[in-house]
């Protein structure tokens, strides 16, 4: 099989997890498979090379280059001293010649006294600059030949759009060409979350962009399956911290892992499924810490199931927005003047119900998003589109998702009737015309038990038949 396999942040977080990751490549690799290995940053880097982006265009004082340089040093000089003692020297050197790039940028930034999306984007992309040399000598130093490749060597080429870069249709071509002549002789460690404009430029993908920066690799080189190995066993029917008898889904649709992605679990980002969609390759979520595991797979089609609900997500921190008024009663444009305002405010808007009398629009937003989307609808209020706005804090969504409730009667109405029999209040209803997520708000004490309620109702800790 060709293989893509992306490991994250808590996998390769120190040397003896690098060691164990190199491993795991080391036994694929003797059963006969391709492998593109694809790397994040040490678990925490990359929110440390954030802070000190900012931090050096925050302040009077010069903020504390060196250290952070002499931490990162001593953090990734350590975790190579234990992947691949015998390549310390030579890797070595390659970690110090970054280090001192990095030292340079930051030092410049500052003195500049200005942070450009493009320097920030530069700075950022060290985590995986840094972890990736690491890995690719872990492996050599298992006996298998490997080399490190940034995103830009490997052929991500992007759109201009810093940190939130997508992968233009002309890379497949070019990561064909840079990537496959590799795989007869060698396994490539790929830099995830990191590729480049047509000129050159750094960029960096966002949120999950080492999943997304795997699933580009694998679509463009034809790859049978693509493996994301994190720290959980797969996809689970509901947050294990709160539903103690949560089970993992062996098997789940892309639309009902993008769904799940949208309201709460973290697993995978809907953008980095795209490309893997396209090109029909099934995704594997699997476990470094328990790779025996078989894990969750995502499929293009819904694999047969006998039920019809595959997991619960609860999304705490947000807050319910209300707009009223019979001003809005057959009037054309209020809610793209509602929308508007609150995209000019960048804030983000995750579910939307509005009644047939048009009279109300609920919308749920991020809590911190509050203040914001509160200033923005009062301006809207003063042109007399509605008549008030009310907001709650005190509230949690939850999104009951699964394929098999698109044309099955009565789903609704188990929800509703179980979470009305234990007198949990349900304050606003959403769903899709997929049919596949039926969302639901409640008040934030009864967001945990409510969850329980429909995970029982629905059998989720019962083994899933495939």
């Amino acid at each position: 099989m060709r293989l893509i396999m992306k490991f994250g942040g808590t996998s390769v977080g120190d040397g003896e997890r690098m060691r164990r990751v190199a491993e795991i490549i080391a036994t694929s690799q003797r059963e006969g498979n391709d492998l593109v290995v694809v790397v994040s940053a040490m678990a925490g880097v990359t929110d440390q090379l954030i802070g000190i982006a900012t931090e050096v265009t925050n302040g009077v004082r010069k903020p504390p280059i060196d250290p952070f340089i002499e931490s990162l040093r001593e953090r990734h000089r350590l975790a190579l001293e234990v992947a691949a003692p015998d390549l310390v020297t030579e890797v070595g050197s390659v970690l110090d010649e970054r280090l001192e790039s990095l030292k340079n940028i930051l030092n410049a930034v500052f003195n500049l006294s200005e942070l450009t999306p493009r320097s920030k984007d530069y700075i950022i992309s060290f985590g995986e600059r840094l972890s990736a040399p690491i890995l690719s000598a872990a492996l050599r130093h298992q006996g298998i030949s490997s080399d490190a490749l940034d995103g830009c060597e490997a052929g991500i080429i992007t759109t201009p759009n810093h940190g939130d870069a997508l992968a233009i249709p002309s890379s497949e071509a070019r990561i064909r060409g840079r990537v496959i002549p590799l795989l007869a002789s060698k396994v490539p460690v790929i830099m995830g979350f990191m590729g480049c404009t047509e000129r050159g430029v750094v960029t960096t993908l966002g949120r999950s962009g080492s999943d997304y920066s795997a699933t580009i690799v694998g679509a463009a080189i034809g790859a049978d399956e693509i493996w994301i190995w994190t720290d959980v066993d797969g996809v689970m029917t509901s947050d294990p911290r709160l539903i103690k008898d949560a089970r993992v889904v062996p098997s789940i649709s892309y639309l009902e892992a993008m769904e799940l992605s949208y309201f709460g679990a973290k697993v995978l980002h809907p953008r980095s499924l795209e490309p893997a969609m396209r090109k029909n390759i099934p995704v594997r979520v699997k476990n470094t810490f328990n790779p025996t595991h078989p894990g969750t797979v995502v499929y293009q089609d819904e694999r047969v199931d006998t039920r019809v609900v595959k997991a619960i997500t609860l999304i705490e921190k947000v807050a319910l927005v209300n707009v009223t008024g019979v001003q809005m009663i057959g009037r054309p444009g209020v809610a793209k003047t509602i929308f508007a305002a609150l995209a000019d405010k960048d804030v983000n808007i995750m579910m939307i119900s509005q009644g047939s009398s048009e009279a109300n629009i609920s919308l749920i937003i991020e809590e911190s998003h509050l203040e914001n989307a509160l200033d923005a609808l009062s301006e809207v209020h003063k042109s007399g589109y509605f008549r008030e706005v009310t907001s709650d804090r005190d509230v949690v969504a939850i999104a009951v998702v699964g394929a098999g409730m698109a044309g099955t009667p009565g789903i609704a109405g188990r929800i509703f009737t179980a979470l009305g029999t234990s007198c949990v209040n349900i304050m606003m209803i959403s769903q899709g015309s997929s049919e596949a997520n039926i969302s639901l708000v409640v008040k934030t004490a009864d967001g945990k038990r409510a969850v329980q309620i429909l995970h029982d109702e629905f059998n989720l800790a019962e083994a899933l038949n495939e």
